[in-house]
C-alpha cells in the first residue's frame, strides 16, 4: 500500500539527485584545496606549494645578495609569496568550514537519514498489510466453518495487531513527511553554500590583488632605480635619463677607445669586425662592463659596436621628425644655402640628440685628420655611417636604400664632417665621464671587468700589441661597390695618388680648399667659391664626389670685404651666432693655404695658373645627381 502523497514521492526522487550532486561537488572542491586536510594549521601552512616557493625565493635572495637587482627582486617576491600563502591558507580553511563540510553533511548524513526513514516506513507498511490480511482471513474462516463456535477472542487479537501496525506506520510516515518537507524548506540554505563559495573566493582574490598591487610599485621602483640596463635597442632619451649621462655610454666608450687606438687604422668603420668579437663587445657594453685592454688591438670591433648602437636605436639619431628637413636641405643646389639649411636643421634637434650628434661629428672630424693613414675621407665616412644616422620611418628594400636616399644621406653627413667646427664651434672633451666612458654609478658587474682606475695616467695604460693582427678581416664594400657600378669612382688622395683627378660627370666646385701643393707632392683642390671656415687647426678635407652640385664661381680664393692677399694665420675668435640672422660664411676671411717647402716651376704651376685664368675646375671628381 502506498502511504505517501504524490508531492512526497517527487521529493523522494529529488533527494537522490541532490545527494549525487552534493557528493560530486564536495569531492571536486576538496581536490582543489592545496593544503593537507586533517592536520593542524602550522603543518598545513608548511605543506602549501606557495610556502615552498616563498622559502626558495628568500633563500635565493640571500645567495645573490641585496646589492644585485635580482637579489632584491627575489626578496620582495619571496615575502609576497609568503603573504599570499597565508591568505590562501585562510581561504581554504573558510572554504572547508562554510562550504565543503556542509555539503558533506548534506550528502552523507541528512539525505541518507531521510532515505533510512523511507525504508523503515516501507517495512512498516508491509507489516500493516500483513496484519490486515491475517485479520481478514481469520474473519472469513470463522464465518464459514461453524457459526456457533465463538471467534471473538482470536479476531480481536488480530484486529489489535493490525491497528498497532497501522499506528506504527502512521507515526513513521508523519516523521518522514516532516523531514521531507523540512528538506524542501532548507533548499535555499543548501543553495547558499555555493553563494558562500563565490563570496569567499572573491574576498580571497580581492585581498591577493590588493597585496600584489601594493608590491608592484616597489618592484617597479627597484627596476627604475637600477641603472644597469641594456642600452642597445633602447631609446636614447631613456638611456640618458636612467644613467644620468649626456653622451650615451656606447658612443663615449667606443669614441674614447678609438681616439687612443684606432684613428690611424686603415678602413675604420668600413672593415667588418669578427662577428664573435662584435657580439661579445656589444654584450659587455650592454651590462656596463668594458675591458678596454682586450679590444685595444682590434679597433674594427669597437667601430662595429658603435655602428651597431646607432643602427639599433628605435629612432635614428637625426630623428624621424626631421627626416624631410634633412632631405630637403641636401637637395638645395646653392652651397651656402644648403649649409645654412643643414645648420638650421641641426639646431632643431632635441637636446639629447643634438649633444650626441655633436659629439659624434666632432670625433669623425678628428678621424678625418688622419685620412692619409686610415683612408677614410669625409665622403667614405659618410657612406658607411650615414645610413646608421638617418633612415626613413618606413624603409624600402635594399636596392632603394642604396640609391637616391643613400646619396642624399651622404650629402648630409659629408659636409657636416668637413665643416664640423663651423656647425659646432668650440672644443669638446671626448672623455666626459673619464675611464673610457665607464658608468658613473656603482657597477655591480665590476668584479667581472678589468677596468683601469680613472686615476691612472694615459701613459700608464697598457698599450696595444702592435704586432698582433686584429681579428677583423672581412671588408664590407657593399656601398662602395654600388657607387662604382653606378658609374662613379671615389678617389682618395694619399702619398701614392695620381696628380690629377678626372671628372666622369658634371664638374663641381670643391669645398673647402687646400693649398696648390700638398706635402706629399700631390696636386690639391682649389676652391673657387666661399666656404665655411673651419675652426680646427687641421686643414679641411678633400671634396666629395657624392655631394650635389655646387654653384660655380671664380677659381681665385676671395671673400667679400677682404683683400686677396689677406691671410688667416690662426684660429678665428668666432662665436656661434643665433639661428636668426643666419651665419654668413662669406664675411669670414678665407683660410691661408700651407706654404710649400720649396717652389719649383713646372707642370703643377702651369696647371694651377691655367686653371685660374680660364675659370675651369681642374680638380674635381664625379658628381651624382
Amino acid at each position: 500500500t502506498e502511504v505517501l502523497s504524490e508531492d512526497l514521492l517527487q521529493v523522494e526522487k529529488r533527494l537522490e539527485l541532490v545527494k549525487q550532486v552534493s557528493h560530486s561537488t564536495h569531492k571536486k572542491l576538496t581536490a582543489c584545496l592545496q593544503g593537507q586536510q586533517g592536520v593542524d594549521v602550522d603543518k598545513r601552512s608548511k605543506k602549501l606549494p606557495l610556502t615552498s616557493l616563498a622559502q626558495c625565493l628568500v633563500e635565493g635572495a640571500l645567495v645573490l645578495g641585496d646589492d644585485s637587482l635580482q637579489g632584491k627582486m627575489l626578496k620582495i617576491c619571496g615575502e609576497t609569496q609568503d603573504r599570499l600563502a597565508q591568505e590562501l591558507l585562510l581561504f581554504e580553511l573558510q572554504i572547508e568550514r562554510d562550504v565543503a563540510e556542509p555539503l558533506y553533511t548534506l550528502a552523507e548524513v541528512e539525505i541518507p537519514n531521510i532515505q533510512k526513514q523511507r525504508k523503515h516506513l516501507a517495512k512498516l507498511v508491509l507489516d500493516m498489510d500483513s496484519a490486515r490480511a491475517r485479520w481478514h482471513q481469520s474473519s472469513k474462516s470463522s464465518t464459514l466453518t461453524n457459526k456457533d463456535t465463538p471467534t471473538g477472542a482470536k479476531a480481536d487479537a488480530l484486529r489489535e495487531e493490525m491497528e498497532e501496525a497501522a499506528n506504527r506506520m502512521e507515526i513513521c510516515r508523519d516523521q518522514l513527511s516532516a523531514d521531507m518537507y523540512s528538506f524542501v524548506a532548507k533548499e535555499i540554505d543548501y543553495a547558499n553554500y555555493f553563494q558562500t563559495l563565490i563570496e569567499v573566493q572573491a574576498e580571497y582574490h580581492k585581498k591577493s590583488l590588493e597585496l600584489l598591487q601594493n608590491v608592484l610599485p616597489q618592484i617597479k621602483a627597484q627596476q627604475e632605480s637600477w641603472v644597469e640596463k641594456p642600452c642597445y635597442g633602447k631609446p636614447l632619451e631613456e638611456h640618458l635619463t636612467l644613467s644620468g649621462r649626456e653622451i650615451a655610454f656606447p658612443i663615449e666608450a667606443c669614441v674614447t677607445m678609438l681616439l687612443d687606438y684606432g684613428l690611424q687604422e686603415e678602413g675604420l668603420f668600413r672593415v667588418a669586425p669578427s662577428a664573435s668579437k662584435l657580439k661579445k663587445l656589444k654584450a659587455s657594453l650592454d651590462c656596463g662592463v668594458l675591458d678596454f685592454q682586450e679590444y685595444s688591438a682590434d679597433p674594427h670591433a669597437i667601430a662595429g659596436a658603435l655602428k651597431s648602437y646607432l643602427r639599433e636605436l628605435p629612432e635614428p639619431l637625426l630623428t624621424f621628425d626631421l627626416y624631410e628637413d634633412w632631405i630637403q636641405a641636401s637637395n638645395i643646389a646653392d652651397q651656402d644655402k644648403r649649409l645654412q639649411a643643414l645648420l638650421s636643421t641641426c639646431e632643431n634637434l632635441p637636446t639629447a640628440n643634438s649633444n650626441n650628434f655633436k659629439y659624434l661629428i666632432k670625433f669623425l672630424a678628428k678621424l678625418n685628420e688622419y685620412q692619409d693613414y686610415n683612408k677614410m675621407s669625409p665622403g667614405n665616412i659618410a657612406i658607411v655611417l650615414g645610413p646608421n644616422l638617418l633612415w626613413a620611418h618606413t624603409e624600402g628594400n635594399m636596392t632603394e636604400m642604396m640609391t637616391t636616399v643613400s646619396l642624399q644621406i651622404v650629402a648630409i653627413i659629408e659636409p657636416l664632417i668637413q665643416h664640423a667646427d663651423w656647425f659646432f664651434p668650440g672644443e669638446i672633451d671626448f672623455n666626459v665621464t673619464g675611464n673610457y666612458g665607464s658608468p658613473v654609478h656603482t657597477n655591480h658587474n665590476a668584479n667581472y671587468s678589468s677596468m683601469p682606475s680613472p686615476d691612472l695616467d694615459q701613459s700608464d695604460r697598457r698599450q696595444p700589441d702592435q704586432s698582433r693582427r686584429p681579428l677583423s678581416v672581412a671588408t664590407d664594400n657593399m656601398m662602395l661597390e654600388f657607387y662604382k657600378k653606378d658609374g662613379c669612382v671615389r678617389f682618395i688622395c694619399s702619398h701614392a695618388c695620381a696628380p690629377l683627378l678626372t671628372s666622369v660627370s658634371k664638374k663641381l666646385v670643391p669645398i673647402p680648399p687646400k693649398g696648390p701643393y700638398s706635402p706629399s707632392g700631390c696636386v690639391s683642390d682649389l676652391s673657387p667659391g666661399p666656404s665655411p671656415v673651419s675652426l680646427s687647426p687641421t686643414p679641411p678635407s678633400t671634396p666629395s664626389s657624392y655631394s650635389f652640385s655646387y654653384p660655380q664661381s671664380g677659381a681665385v680664393l676671395t671673400s667679400p670685404g677682404h683683400n686677396h692677399s689677406q691671410t688667416l694665420t690662426g684660429t678665428l675668435p668666432k662665436s656661434r651666432p643665433m639661428p636668426k640672422p643666419p651665419r654668413h660664411r662669406p664675411n669670414l676671411p678665407p683660410p691661408q693655404p700651407p706654404q710649400p717647402l720649396e717652389h719649383t716651376p713646372g707642370l703643377l704651376d702651369t696647371l694651377s695658373t691655367e686653371s685660374m685664368s680660364t675659370g675651369t675646375k681642374p680638380l674635381t671628381s664625379g658628381n651624382y645627381q
